[in-house]
């Protein structure tokens, strides 16, 4: 009862109109940008310096320069533009980048995100672009898993992590079901297949949970 990486990325894809500035974060949302239609022309933005990244370059296509953020090997489509990664700051900072979906350790039910520390000793802090994105860009959306390694719900009440942003997620894509982010609550989009309602509302948080 859950879908695959590749499936939340294309459930994600389906939700970004034509014509979007978009920025994917590091991890899990990278895998959005294999998934967008062919025949929609929507503008993926990075932290680094580009703007109209394509897909993933096919095996033994890569180009050692052309990486994003993640310094993971991407394509440029046609027109692509590379530019100071100041600039590309200006542009999240401005309001420029409509949706940026981004990957989160939890989110609350009032939609704070906590994405970059967990506060394990072991562990190396990396907001990266994240804070600015989440305050920058008209949408935020996070594609995560429902569940931390441990069983744990990682959308919780609130966020014992120390927080990205407050309330700045608008739309919330898990292995498990869809849901927005609402001023009344989490407002469920879709559930996977298999899932009752009942099973789903036992791994969110009471605040603002649907009924």
């Amino acid at each position: 009862m859950k879908w695959t990486r590749d499936q939340m990325a294309a459930r994600v894809a389906r939700d970004i109109p034509e014509g979007a500035y978009v920025n994917l974060g590091i991890g899990l949302p990278t895998l959005v940008a294999n998934h967008l239609a062919g025949d929609k022309e929507i503008f993926l933005h990075s932290e680094n310096g580009m703007l109209g990244m394509g897909p993933a370059p096919a095996p033994g296509e890569e180009d050692p320069d052309l990486v994003n953020a993640g310094k993971q090997p991407v394509t440029l489509l046609t027109g692509g533009a590379f530019f100071h990664h100041a600039d590309s700051f200006a542009m999240i900072r401005g309001g420029h980048v409509d949706i940026c979906v981004l990957g989160a350790f939890q989110v609350s039910a009032e939609g704070d995100l906590a994405n970059w520390h967990t506060g394990e000793p072991d562990t190396i802090p990396a907001v990266g672009g994240a804070m600015d994105l989440a305050v920058g860009a008209r949408r935020v959306f996070v594609m995560m898993e429902h569940l931390t390694k441990k069983g744990e719900p990682k959308i919780v009440d609130r966020c014992t992590y120390p927080l990205t942003g407050v309330r700045c997620v608008s739309r919330i894509y898990t292995d498990l079901a869809v849901l927005d982010v609402t001023p009344s609550g989490l407002a469920v989009v879709e559930i996977v297949e298999g899932m009752t309602r009942a099973e789903l509302n036992s791994l969110l948080p009471h605040v603002g949970r649907p009924i």
